[in-house]
């Protein structure tokens, strides 16, 4: 692909004490060369579809004893919340390999694992590219990416015998709550329940109320391919997909900043000890229950 970046990195606490694994997908904004060349949008309009400095907004993970997997290359070049192979053929000039997915809702949506468009359905390219342009992204960037998240999930539950994976992004400040109007700051999505306990879901909804801000569930995002893959809570593996409101600490027009960012990074800062807290206190209720 580029050796003109490092693709991800992990920041990692001195020692790891509690058993959460942070990850910031979509947060990456180094863009190769060759790509901006290729597209057909500005610098700008192509960085619509990041989740604009939620790396930042977790930063704290660290600090408190959890690792933070952040990726550089951009969603935009590949999404690594897709399954390996989610392709559009329209977007190449060779016919795809057998095992490749062309059938999924989110290829259908432009947004497979070589996305075709950006947010407010902006195409990003002017014309086919080979097929092997997708397989050198999938090979560079995709599969290092989830080789280290798996490292970093692995680790944790061998650690702790429990894991949390938290996968943070961030969404349109135009989202609303289908029949309510609602607009949540944050919604928490854990499959329908099916990655993560109802009773996690629960905690990180009510630390969030209690902070201030309004909160859901999986409505209208329950999670991706990374939250869905990971989490096994049968497994003492659970996985929850954290969406922060971009209108709540960015410009979204000019992608910069609002004067209260710090703040909000606070309350995130907060949300993440007490849910480290809940979870010390729940995987002993677990282990007792067990027993």
């Amino acid at each position: 692909m580029t050796n003109e970046f490092e693709l991800f990195e992990v920041r990692e606490p001195a020692i790891q004490t509690i058993p959460f694994v942070y990850n910031s997908p979509h947060s990456g904004r180094r863009y190769p060369s060759s790509f901006l060349d290729e597209s057909r949008l500005d610098d700008v309009s192509i960085r619509r579809s990041e989740d604009h400095f939620v790396d930042e907004l977790f930063s704290a993970a660290p600090g408190l004893g959890a690792p933070l997997l952040v990726a550089h290359f951009p969603r935009a070049y590949v999404d690594v919340n897709r399954e390996p192979y989610e392709l559009d053929p329209r977007m190449f000039s060779d016919p795809l390999p057998p095992f490749a997915n062309s059938n999924s809702a989110r290829v259908a949506g432009g947004l497979g694992t070589i996305p075709r468009i950006v947010a407010e359905n902006m195409e990003i390219y002017e014309r086919r590219m080979p097929l092997s342009v997708a397989m050198d992204r999938i090979e560079s960037c995709y599969k290092p990416y989830h080789a280290c998240l798996r490292r970093l999930i692995a680790r944790t539950h061998a650690m702790f015998g429990f894991g949390v994976l938290i996968d943070c992004h961030s969404m349109p400040g135009n989202i609303r709550v289908a029949g309510s109007g609602l607009k949540p700051d944050f919604i928490v999505g854990d499959r329908y329940g099916t990655s993560a306990s109802a009773d996690l879901s629960q905690a990180a909804l009510q630390f969030l109320e209690e902070l201030g801000y309004t909160a859901v569930r999986n409505k209208p995002y329950a999670g991706g391919f990374i939250t869905e893959h990971y989490g096994r809570p049968a497994r003492g593996l659970h996985a929850l997909q954290i969406e922060v409101n971009r209108s709540i600490y960015i410009d979204e027009a000019r992608l910069e900043k609002r004067a209260d960012f710090d703040a909000l990074a606070g309350s995130i800062a907060v949300f993440m000890q007490q849910m480290a807290g809940f979870v010390a206190d729940y995987a002993i209720d677990q282990a007792l229950a067990a027993e």
